[in-house]
């Protein structure tokens, strides 16, 4: 008798563990994606099973701008960024409390490069100094128009100095060959492929840290890993679940060279240079310092200061330690 109970105890825990398996598999997510190697984190995820490992099917959506994945969490549309916009995402948070959490934050700086300001070849330009008069694009977004400002700023040049368009990433390379722009504010991988192709030099690097917090080496935030408030709300073992895999993804980033191929893959980068684009440093909010929180902050208080964050806000507040 004992035995017959015994044999049906461990078929019903059997039972339960294939429902909560497959309830794990049902778990949908979209996340979008601003294309920039510092989406990365995302591809790996996807490829290399991780999310699937922890029971979650990830659709990453790409979209133009960052205010594009915001206005798509805000509606509900979107569960999940993979590289939002810090700035952006202070300012939603600012108008709108508890919109989402940031579960990770990229450091961009001289050694961690991901913006640059970038000239034609040929071009007599030497230093952000000479950029007064010039006709400079720009990545797109308010954010990444506050920060290229913002580093012209604090070289000398005020608005009035220059012209600035934001363009979309896909016509950067375009924008700089014909001569339409004298500059470009671009990211990578779009820098790399500029100067492999002849295209472009590289006037400076890691110019947000430099300019606008003051150290080289400082933790310039530009983006992060996301979730949107209600989504940790109404699943939030699925959310835990989502930290675990991203968190596996961050250290391939960082640490793995072969998570490079993705770029080859999703972004166009030629296999030639894919092991040479530069990347920003990914980080758990867990594993960030108390310097790195202090830098965000400051770059945060700047934005609001000049208008982009409509309301004072403590970068903490919508940080989630996972």
């Amino acid at each position: 008798m004992n035995l017959k109970k015994n044999c049906l105890i461990s078929f019903i825990i059997l039972l339960l563990a294939s429902f909560s398996s497959l309830t794990m598999a049902q778990q949908k997510m979209k996340m979008g994606l601003f294309i920039a190697s510092s989406a990365l984190p995302y591809f790996i995820a996807k490829e290399r099973g991780y999310f699937a490992a922890e029971g979650l099917d990830v659709e990453g959506i790409p979209l133009a701008t960052q205010p594009l994945v915001v206005q798509g969490i805000v509606t509900g549309d979107l569960d999940a960024g993979s590289n939002l916009l810090s700035l952006e995402g202070a300012n939603i948070n600012a108008l709108r409390p508890d919109t989402l959490k940031y579960i990770s934050l990229n450091c961009q700086n001289v050694k961690y490069q991901l913006e640059a300001y970038v000239v034609p070849v040929n071009s007599p330009i030497k230093t952000l100094a000479d950029l007064k008069g010039k006709r400079i694009m720009s990545a797109p977004g308010p954010g990444n128009l506050f920060v290229a400002k913002g580093v012209l700023k604090a070289v000398g040049l005020d608005e009035k100095d220059y012209q600035m368009q934001e363009q979309q990433m896909s016509v950067h390379i375009g924008g700089l060959q014909s001569g339409q722009f004298d500059a470009a504010y671009t990211l990578e991988p779009i820098v790399s492929m500029m100067v492999s192709q002849g295209v472009g030099r590289k006037l400076e690097s890691g110019v947000i840290a430099k300019y606008m917090l003051g150290r080289p080496d400082a933790c310039a935030v530009l983006g992060g890993g996301v979730l949107s408030s209600k989504f940790i709300k109404e699943y939030p073992q699925a959310a835990e679940r989502f930290a675990r895999a991203w968190a596996k993804a961050l250290n391939d980033g960082n640490n793995d060279p072969k998570a490079r191929d993705l770029l080859v893959k999703y972004m166009n980068t030629s296999a030639s240079i894919a092991q040479t684009v530069p990347l920003s440093h990914y980080n758990m909010i867990r594993d960030l310092k108390p310097q790195d929180l202090a830098d965000f902050q400051n770059l945060i208080d700047q934005a609001t200061t000049y208008g982009l964050v409509k309301e004072k806000i403590d970068a903490k507040s919508f940080l989630k330690v996972y």
